[in-house]
């Protein structure tokens, strides 16, 4: 490779990985700092995308590089801003200021939260556009000098770097400080060697790390969560915030509590009502979202011989340790997994006379790329029967829920009786951390306190027509199988906003789309692949848990996948027929076998079976795309488009919570397909 463009190379992979670097970060931070950005969850990787792509568009023009700490500086700033403003779509409650517990209630409390979403998508798109310029330009470069696919496959490693290294800082606990302090780094090695600009970009990254560490009020970075503690007046308590919101509450629910109020005895009174309840004493028993131990304080209190706590967050576990009134994770009754608790069932063997769900209320996202909570997949119907078979032969089970809508607590009522054939009993109240405990199994059969017709009332009545949460559609807390008002009208939006971008960004568009101003092709490529990814990540994070390494280490495999087929394109010659009907029929495939049918393989065969599954769809996704990229003349643009893409596979993301899963799988299939008809035109029309 010529000196030049090996200097260009460098720059190019540098840039990448800022612009991957950068996009973690953002999706890390914002939700912390705003909490309505977490209503739509793909808010930072659909902006990134349509920055990207429309730099990418203005392509050769003036470059936006100088603009980066400033449009990086709004977005912070505005962040901060919006950070200290209750938004709500409802009226001021309890339950908002729940959500906003870190604010004084004294705070602005602005109505409706489209707004705050959709200024901070635009600020966010427009921070990547200089990226996506600079990206463009340089793989143009390599086009030019007959390489297309080197360029595009350093900008994969570049962006493969991005997300190892950004892995690697969570992977250390570190907080927003060290990461926007990454970026500074990064964007300051990009702008060599021009160093006034470089150290112009620095001393900006400096400044903004500075300055979000100062605003930050956060104590420790969890993989999951910004958490920080509060301390309750007049009780031994310690009270759990995440991202802001009251999370849990870490309690003494075992000792006589002289200042003990009405709200504490109720709490109190809830966690150890199923125990009244049980006809035999406590064994071996499993808790699922152990949190900082609450569950297990007061199993130990009620004589538990053995105990099982999982839970997802490191950083609870170790606050249970430390912050715990009563320290039941030192006790040797117990023994903590920390792990995703479906993986933990679809991995364990063990049995359990009873099994505790305890508020397992996530408040996040499992990645990026999807929809879905981190809870989703453990209440579905496949989870909750998992969970029977590990039962003794008259073990039981206790769910403890705050349930905020009627729809919410029949739809746990469905999950237990469609798996215990009995509806289960039901100890409803204000215990101040939930109001429903459901009880299921021959544990509780004893001490049943339904009447004989309510099974029959509730199948009657409440049931019918009702959809339960599956592996496939695990939305527990959507009222209805479909993408409702909020959301359709959020994407409308956002869409209108990413078009009026792109034109303003490439204004022959406006008279030349029909004379081919927009490379569909590579348009569909960047939506299909959009859509994989999704998948494959919330496939991979059902297998093996939905933990923050699964998610980085699927999301990088893919990469790698994308790279490595990208470099073996123009070195193995695969006839484009082949690639693409192998394409479409791994994907058929994948449709037909869904993703809880592996969970049956155990041990290395299923490390195999997810490699097959995930790596050959996208193996030749990506041979198809490398294709058809290498014979475009402006690279640059067909990036652009292709980036311009993925905002659509973004938005159509969300067509999940109508259809599920497996049905976006055609989606993709039709984007694909989509594909292969224009190829076919433009080989048709060559000919003639």
């Amino acid at each position: 490779m010529p000196e030049p463009l090996r200097r260009q190379g460098l720059r190019l992979a540098a840039v990448s990985c800022l612009a991957l670097f950068l996009e973690l970060t953002l999706i890390r931070w914002l939700p912390a700092e705003v909490r309505v950005t977490a209503y739509f969850p793909n808010l930072v990787l659909i902006a990134a995308f349509l920055g990207l792509g429309i730099g990418s568009l203005r392509s050769g023009r003036r470059p936006l590089l100088a603009l980066l700490p400033a449009l990086l500086a709004v977005v912070v700033l505005v962040s901060l801003a919006l950070g200290r403003v209750a938004f709500t779509d409802a009226g001021v409650s309890e339950h908002l200021w729940l959500l906003y517990d870190d604010l004084p209630k004294d705070a602005l409390v602005v109505s409706g939260v489209r707004a705050p979403i959709v200024l901070l998508f635009i600020l966010t798109a427009a921070t990547f556009v200089p990226l996506g310029q600079f990206v463009a330009e340089r793989i143009q470069e390599f086009r030019e000098a007959g390489v297309p696919l080197k360029g595009y496959a350093i900008d994969l490693a570049g962006s493969l770097a991005g997300v190892i290294g950004f892995g690697l800082l969570s992977g250390l606990r570190t907080g927003p400080v060290v990461w926007f302090l990454a970026v500074a780094v990064l964007a300051s090695a990009l702008a060599l060697p021009r160093r006034g600009l470089a150290l112009a970009l620095g001393a900006a990254g400096v400044v903004l790390a500075a300055l979000v560490g100062h605003m930050d009020t956060a104590t420790i970075y969890s993989p999951y969560y910004a958490l920080s503690l509060d301390s309750v007046p007049d009780l031994p308590d310690v009270r759990v915030r995440a991202n802001g919101s009251l999370h849990q509450v870490a309690a003494d629910l075992v000792n006589p509590i002289p200042a003990q109020t009405d709200q504490r005895a109720r709490a109190v009174e809830g966690y150890h009502a199923p125990y009244r309840m049980l006809h035999k004493p406590l064994g071996k028993v499993l808790v699922l979202g152990a949190g900082t131990g609450n569950d297990v304080a007061v199993l130990l209190d009620e004589g538990a011989r053995e105990i099982h706590a999982v839970e997802i967050d490191p950083e609870l576990v170790a606050l249970g340790r430390k912050i715990h009134p009563n320290h039941p994770y030192a006790s040797d009754r117990v023994k903590v997994f920390v792990t995703d608790a479906r993986s933990f069932l679809d991995h364990s063997d063990e049995t359990y006379d009873l099994i505790v769900f305890g508020t397992l209320d996530s408040m996040t996202r499992l990645a990026a790329l999807s929809t879905v909570r981190l809870d989703n997949f453990v209440y579905t119907e496949q989870c909750i029967r998992a969970a029977r078979d590990h039962l003794a032969p008259d073990g039981g089970m206790a769910l403890y829920f705050m349930v905020g809508e009627p729809f919410i607590g029949d739809r746990l009522v469905g999950l237990l009786d469609s798996v215990f054939g009995k509806v289960p009993t039901l100890v409803r109240g204000d215990y101040s951390m939930f109001n429903t405990v459901l009880l299921a199994g021959p544990a509780f059969e004893a001490t049943r306190n339904a009447p004989p017709d309510l099974d029959a009332w509730y199948r009657e009545n409440e049931l019918p027509g009702l959809d339960l949460p599956t592996d496939d559609w695990p939305y527990l807390y959507l009222a209805q199988r479909t993408v409702n008002g909020f959301y359709l009208s959020l994407m409308a939006i956002l869409a209108v906003v990413a078009i009026v971008g792109v034109l303003l960004a490439d204004r022959t568009l406006l008279t030349g789309a029909g004379r081919g101003g927009a490379d569909w092709e590579m348009f569909l490529f960047g939506a299909g692949f959009l859509l994989l990814e999704t998948r494959y990540v919330t496939a991979m994070n059902l297998l093996w848990g939905a933990t923050w390494i699964t998610s980085a280490v699927v999301f990088g495999a893919i990469l790698f996948t994308v790279l490595v087929a990208t470099l073996a394109t123009p070195r193995v010659r695969v006839p484009w027929w082949l690639a693409s009907t192998l394409l479409v029929a791994s994907l058929a495939a994948s449709w037909v076998v869904r993703p809880h049918a592996l969970l049956a393989v155990e041990g290395a065969a299923r490390f195999a079976v997810s490699i097959a599954y995930v790596g050959v769809p996208v193996f030749f996704a990506a041979t198809c795309f490398a294709m058809r990229f290498a014979r475009r003349a402006d690279a640059g643009r067909a990036f652009g488009w292709n980036l311009l893409g993925a905002v659509l596979g973004g938005l159509v993301e969300f067509l999940g919570m109508a259809v599920g899963f497996s049905a976006l799988v055609l989606v993709t299939v039709t984007f694909y397909l989509g594909v292969i008809l224009l190829r076919e035109r433009e080989e048709r029309r060559a000919a003639a």
